[in-house]
């Protein structure tokens, strides 16, 4: 697969942040929330083994429909049984917020390697005054650039609402992962990144 995608969302505009975030000699990344198997497809070409695990059927079957790398699980991430080893790398694009957060952090927190790297994207609730002002500076610019881009998904993808808001995210997060790094983006998404001592 070459660097082109054959869509573009906020979603996979954040793609290239994260790939930039895998560590160097990286020998296994997992896909928490992996969907139609994209970004684990381009995790594939940095670190040896990727895994991508997703609790949508439809999304794991059109995964391993498209891309033969990457091994692809359907099942609940909380409970799959996983590789004890860990990974160097692990990743999720809007799905935490589909499952327990707290729960979901301290799972991936295990799963990290020592030395390695956690890197979350998510939506989360304007709740504050300043959160709104951010969305109404920050709406007419999402908007055109969604246009620009013509935004789109494949097909069944699983959404839903965000149930948290930027300030609980961001202090769950430090309480869960202690030195996380966390950054609000333009495009209505949150990054946590994160590197186990």
């Amino acid at each position: 697969m070459h660097d082109e995608v054959p869509y573009w969302n906020t979603n996979v505009a954040r793609h290239p942040g994260i790939l930039r975030a895998v560590p160097p000699g990286c020998r296994a990344a997992l896909d928490v929330g992996c969907g139609d198997g994209l970004l684990a497809a381009r995790l594939a070409r940095r670190c040896g083994r990727v895994v991508g695990v997703d609790l949508s059927g439809e999304m794991v079957a059109l995964a391993r429909a498209t891309y033969s790398e990457p091994t692809f699980l359907e099942g609940n991430f909380l409970t799959l049984d996983l590789p004890g080893e860990g990974f160097d790398f692990v990743c999720s694009v809007t799905a935490v917020h589909h499952m327990d957060f707290e729960a979901a952090l301290t799972r991936m927190r295990e799963l990290v390697r020592p030395g390695g790297v956690l890197v979350v994207v998510g939506l989360a609730q304007e709740e504050s005054a300043a959160d709104w002002a951010r969305w109404a500076a920050a709406a007419p610019l999402v908007r055109a650039v969604k246009a620009l881009r013509r935004a789109g998904a494949p097909e069944g993808m699983p959404m839903a609402p965000p149930g948290m808001s930027y300030q609980e995210v961001r202090e769950t997060a430090r309480r869960v992962l202690p030195g996380v790094r966390y950054r609000w983006h333009l495009l209505r998404r949150y990054s946590l990144t994160w590197t186990k001592p």
